[in-house]
């Protein structure tokens, strides 16, 4: 028997409507696993249909760490300047900026990498694979799967969101999209560190030690 109570778990952690949590409950026969993964294809196949859609109306959004050591600009564009009032589209576009603080992803997908850094970085795996002694014959599956775990680092899309690190930023954006009801388009975002790329001025301690002795 499908409850309330079942129908509420799983729309807290979906975020999907309350037919379509109930829906999934009885296919899945109340098992509420089951339930979630119906969800999330039901969520990838809602996102496939709308993402050719022109979006671009949206939000700039901005976050600032609590010491203002980090801040963060992100574009989110959506369908109609509705969709972009909802608080649930603002809730997510503030989401993603504090993820980007947090995660410091440098590219939105994998297609932005430039080719030049792709094969730079193929190099050094394929070198460290045969440091480690590996035979050339699976090297080069070994750098493939290190190269996806690169792009899984370095892409906000393939990284685990930071408030559930057993869904990707990809996969909760297929959620939004499903749940608001266009297309959501994470389009661009610019993040900074304080201090970043600044050469930090380091004391030589033998010579200070050698002033502090009149040497």
């Amino acid at each position: 028997m499908i409850t309330a109570e079942m129908v509420k778990q799983l729309r807290e952690r979906t975020g999907s409507g309350m037919m379509d949590c109930k829906k999934a409950l009885a296919e899945a026969n109340g098992d509420m696993e089951k339930a979630v993964e119906i969800l999330r294809e039901k969520g990838l196949a809602a996102a496939a249909k709308k993402a050719g859609r022109i979006a671009a109306e949206g939000l700039v959004s901005a976050y600032i760490h609590g010491d203002g050591r980090i801040g963060v600009l992100v574009e989110v564009n959506v369908e109609t300047d509705f969709a972009a009032k909802n608080e649930e589209f603002k809730s997510f576009v503030r989401d993603i900026a504090m993820h980007i603080a947090a995660s410091k992803p440098e590219y939105i997908r994998r297609e932005e990498v430039p080719a030049d850094r792709i094969e730079k970085e193929k190099e050094i795996l394929k070198a460290q694979a045969l440091n480690e002694g590996k035979p050339e014959k699976i090297v080069e599956k070994m750098v493939e799967g290190r190269l996806d775990k690169f792009f899984k680092e370095i892409c906000l899309l393939e990284q685990p969101w930071v408030k559930d690190p057993d869904k990707t930023i990809q996969q909760l954006l297929n959620e939004k999209i499903a749940t608001i009801g266009e297309n959501i388009n994470i389009r661009r975002f610019v993040r900074f560190e304080r201090g970043e790329g600044i050469e930090k001025k380091e004391d030589n301690f033998a010579e200070e030690v050698m002033k502090q002795i009149g040497g």
